[in-house]
Order: structure tokens, then C-alpha cells, then sequence
């Protein structure tokens, strides 16, 4: 193999993957992570019953003893893996972990050893992303596709791979022509996102289904640049930050708080702060999570002075304990959802401290549905009983807590934000999923439904002409109940929204979503797993 380097390289990284039968994967990782210690080699290395991925470094005989202690079982003997040089480490530890999915899709029976779609070799690629009735998609998520991707690409906009399986359900691009559905190309960045999102269009029925083999790696290391049809640079998740044609290191930076590559002028921004934050992830973190990572970027800068590793500071697990207290609730939550965005809401304020998991509405954990069969979200598990319902997980965390007065318990207005919480969640809100979803009610539009909703609106303006907030001059819990469910309805068609007369309601839409507890519970969090470390919400 042949490869342009940088200056003096002297840090190999390899990247490699293969999907396998793999029944036995736990029972290797205690020997498998202590053979790349001893090597002193570094990285991550994911394995599943589904088979293996992995990025590591070290020296040039140190990871090639790794590959070829791999490659000793026969299911792996074949394994392909992509180097680059560099002459600074990618990685700072070794962990070998246990998943699931060795890439998560979160949809049961995809196989990409049975059903994956049909490779292209990087030499063939342009002829067919070229062809105008292919449909290019770019399966990678929207930070990576946002610095480079092949030129007519379709971008999703996910922020997520398991986010991708809904976009294909709905993708205009991807609707029959003619009576028949287009061909695909996808691509991503090593190929495994490739295989798995391959597999997943032939089961909805697409034949004539295509992936770039070896990735966009393989293909920046195999066709010369002045014959290439990439644009840009090409993400990757370790310390080089993004790599060009050749492979060489690019001139991306990354935000050491959301992991992001900078948005362009980032470090102009009033909102970047080295190893804290940036004008994307500025917003989404407390003073206390800035604070901690000021700590650790002044510990980072005094061990680089020192000449000295620095891989962080408290170890994670420590910080958990003082996060979590022992026996927390869980919540099961799904962050669009309006129902959980309400319970997030007064568990926030209420500063209840629970274990977040957050989940796919297509691949529920079987440990929710074992608490709560309904399989409905949100779903707080507590010491002694479970909460499945929004509006009793409200109440309950604002009974632990609450120290802004959300509650209307006990006082005169009790009565009324009841009636009107429950007219919303009754009434208003089958109209809103009648006019968000109307494929799902066999409708040929939802404008009636809006028409309908819009009634409710209306009651909810006159209410808001006549004091700040739904009960009064202060925000309560009837507000935080109703406010996810009216901005669902706005986001639907927004520009139809801001041009109803109903100025009282877009000013007290506009507080909610431009509050910083309305920030807080938007935070996105990745997808809980068995085994997954605990995450705390809130965090503050």
C-alpha cells in the first residue's frame, strides 16, 4: 500500500471492521484489550454479536501485531483494515467495549451479511454518482457532511446514524418514479454505516442499492485529486480531526465540548472558549459543565508544558457517584417527544436527579417495556413504584421540589390549570397529530385539523392578553404542560403559525423557547444501551 505522509510520521492508525456471526464477542474482550495494552497501541474497539469495528494507533509493528492477532480467528482472517501516518497520537487510551450493534441502527433484522448492497469500487464511483438517475445520499451525520462530501450528494440532516432509517421513510428523493423506486448510492466514511444502511433500503424493497467500498477514505487514498468528485475534507473521530486527498491531515479543529469539527469564524465568536465551548455547543452546557471543563483544559495545558500524557481529570465513574445518588430514578425519555419534554421540564426546575436514558421509538428497550408495558414515553422508574404518565411525573418531581412555585396545589387556580391542561391534551392535541402526521390517518392533508386546532389557539391567545402566563404573572407547571405541544404545532408549518394574529401567544412561545430550562431539556444525549454509562439529568 502506498501512501503519501506527512512530515516525519511516526504513528500508525489503522481503521477496520467486518460484520460476522460473532455469538462469543464478550468472552474476548479481557484478552483482546490486554494484548493491545501490552503493544502499547491505542484507540477503540467495538465488538457485538454482529461482528467487530475499530480505530487504532501506535507503531508500525505494534498495530500490525494487533491485526494479526485479530486475523488468528478464522472469522476475521480476511479482515481488511486502511492505515494513515501521523506524527502525533490519535489516541490518548485503549478500550475495547461490548455493543449491541457495532454500528447503531436501532432496527431489528438488518443484516449486512446477507442483505447488504452492491459494492463500488472506488475507480467506478464517479461513473456512477455521475448518472443522473442515481440518488446519492450521504449517510454520515451533518457536522461530517457540513466540512466535505461527494459533489450532488443528498444530505439527510441527521444527527445520528439511528436517526437515518425515519429520513429514508419520508425522503422525497427517494419516492418511485414511474412506478418505480430510483437506484442508491450511499456512502460514508469507512463503509460500515454503508453496509448497514444498504441492507436497510433492500428491505424496503429498493433493488438496485449500491455502496462505495472502502468508504470515503479508500476512495481519497486511491483516485488522484485533480480526478475526484469530493469536495472538501472528510471527518474522522480521532485527533487528526479530518483528513484530504492522500490522506493527509486536514485543517479542521474540534471542539473539545460537543466533539464537532469548529463552524467557519468559530473563534471570533464572543461563544468560543478553548476546550469549553463553541458558538454550536455554547448554549447546551451549565456554568458548572463550562467550569469542569476549564479545569480539565488548564490540567491538559500544564501536562503539555510538563511534556506529559493527560487524559482527563476525576475519572467518569467518580463523577457519576457524586451526580447520581444511589437508588436514582430512571427516566426513559425521547427528546422530540412533547409529553417527555414536559416531564424534563419539572424534573429539571425541581432538580430531581435522574439516570437519562434516552431512547428510539423504534427500538425500545426491553428494560423499559418490562416497567412499563404501554411503551410509551416518558417513563420515570422509581425505588418503589414506576411513573409512566407525563403529567403524574410532573407532579410527583414538583412535590420532591419546587423552589420556582410551578405548583398551583392548594391554591384557587388549581382547579382551572387542570381544564385547561387537560382540554390540550384531549382535545388540541388529536387535532395536532392529525395535522402533523396525515399519511398515518389516511388523510390527503391536515389543513382541517389545523383549522380545527387553530380554535384552541385562539382560547389560548385571549387567555394570554390578559396576564403574562396562563395563570398569572408567573410561569407555572400548567404552561410547561401545554408549551412543547403548541410549538409542535408552530414548527409544523412555521411561517403559517408566525402569520396568525395571535400576538400574545407567539410572545409567550417565543419566552419558552428562547429560555435557558427550554435549552437545557433540548440537550441531545446518545442512545442508552445495556451497559452504557449512566448519564445524570439535570446536570447542573
Amino acid at each position: 500500500m502506498t501512501i503519501q505522509t506527512q512530515d516525519n510520521p511516526v504513528y500508525l492508525t489503522a481503521a477496520f471492521y467486518q460484520f460476522v456471526d460473532f455469538p462469543n464477542y464478550a468472552e474476548r474482550r479481557p484478552a483482546l484489550l490486554a494484548f493491545c495494552e501490552a503493544h502499547n497501541v491505542k484507540g477503540s474497539i467495538l465488538l457485538a454479536n454482529e461482528g467487530i469495528n475499530g480505530t487504532i494507533a501506535g507503531a508500525v509493528p505494534d498495530v500490525h501485531a494487533v491485526l494479526n492477532y485479530l486475523r488468528q480467528d478464522a472469522r476475521f482472517a480476511n479482515l481488511e483494515h486502511k492505515e494513515s501516518l501521523a506524527n502525533k497520537p490519535p489516541f490518548h487510551r485503549m478500550k475495547v467495549r461490548l455493543k449491541k450493534e457495532i454500528v447503531t441502527m436501532g432496527v431489528e433484522g438488518i443484516s449486512p451479511t446477507r442483505m447488504a448492497g452492491t459494492y463500488v469500487r472506488p475507480q467506478d464511483w464517479n461513473a456512477l454518482i455521475s448518472d443522473p438517475d442515481v440518488v446519492v445520499i450521504d449517510t454520515r451525520n451533518h457536522y461530517e457532511v457540513a466540512i466535505g462530501t461527494f459533489k450532488g450528494a443528498v444530505d439527510p440532516q441527521i444527527q445520528s446514524f439511528s436517526q437515518l432509517p425515519e429520513w429514508i421513510k419520508t425522503a422525497k428523493s427517494l419516492q418511485e418514479r414511474h412506478g418505480k423506486k430510483p437506484r442508491v448510492a450511499m456512502f460514508c466514511t469507512g463503509g460500515i454505516r454503508c453496509e448497514k444502511s444498504t441492507a436497510l433500503m433492500r428491505s424496503h424493497g429498493f433493488e438496485d442499492v449500491y455502496h462505495l467500498q472502502g468508504g470515503i477514505l479508500k476512495y481519497l487514498e486511491t483516485i488522484p485529486e485533480d480526478k475526484s468528485l469530493w469536495e472538501g475534507e472528510c471527518f474522522v473521530f480521532d485527533e487528526r480531526v479530518s483528513v484530504q486527498h492522500g490522506l493527509q491531515q486536514g485543517n479542521q479543529e474540534l471542539c473539545r465540548c460537543c466533539r464537532e469539527p469548529l463552524p467557519v469564524g468559530a473563534k471570533s465568536s464572543p461563544f468560543f472558549e478553548l476546550g469549553v465551548s463553541c458558538p454550536r455547543c455554547h448554549d447546551h452546557t451549565t456554568e458548572v459543565q463550562k467550569n469542569s471543563a476549564r479545569e480539565r483544559q488548564k490540567q491538559w495545558e500544564i501536562a503539555k508544558s510538563r511534556q506529559s500524557d493527560h487524559i482527563g481529570i476525576a475519572q467518569r465513574q467518580g463523577k457519576m457517584k457524586a451526580l447520581l445518588p444511589q437508588d436514582a430514578p430512571i427516566l426513559y425519555s425521547f427528546r422530540r417527544c412533547p409529553y417527555a419534554m414536559r416531564a424534563r421540564l419539572a424534573l429539571l426546575v425541581s432538580g430531581v436527579r435522574c439516570e437519562m436514558r434516552e431512547i428510539t421509538l423504534a427500538h425500545k428497550p426491553d428494560q423499559m417495556l418490562q416497567a412499563s408495558p404501554k411503551g410509551t414515553v416518558p417513563v420515570l422508574v422509581l425505588k418503589d413504584r414506576v411513573l409512566d404518565e407525563s403529567l403524574d411525573i410532573m407532579h410527583w418531581a414538583l412535590h420532591q421540589n419546587d423552589p420556582q412555585g410551578w405548583s398551583t396545589a392548594g391554591l384557587a387556580i388549581d382547579q382551572e390549570a387542570h381544564a385547561w391542561v387537560q382540554t390540550i391534551d384531549d382535545e388540541f392535541k388529536p387535532c395536532l397529530d392529525r395535522y402533523k402526521y396525515p399519511d398515518r390517518y389516511q388523510l390527503r392533508h391536515g389543513l382541517d385539523d389545523r383549522e380545527k386546532g387553530s380554535f384552541y389557539l385562539d382560547q389560548l391567545n385571549s387567555k394570554l392578553l390578559q396576564t403574562h402566563f396562563l395563570m398569572g404573572e408567573k410561569w407555572c407547571w400548567a404552561d410547561a404542560a401545554i408549551a412543547p405541544f403548541v410549538r409542535q404545532f408552530a414548527r409544523t408549518d412555521r411561517t403559517w403559525f408566525d402569520a396568525q394574529p395571535w400576538t400574545a401567544l407567539h410572545n409567550w412561545l417565543t419566552q419558552f423557547e428562547n429560555s435557558s430550562d427550554f435549552g437545557m431539556v433540548m440537550q441531545r444525549y446518545k442512545i442508552w444501551f445495556e451497559g452504557a454509562k449512566p448519564i445524570a439529568f439535570p446536570v447542573k
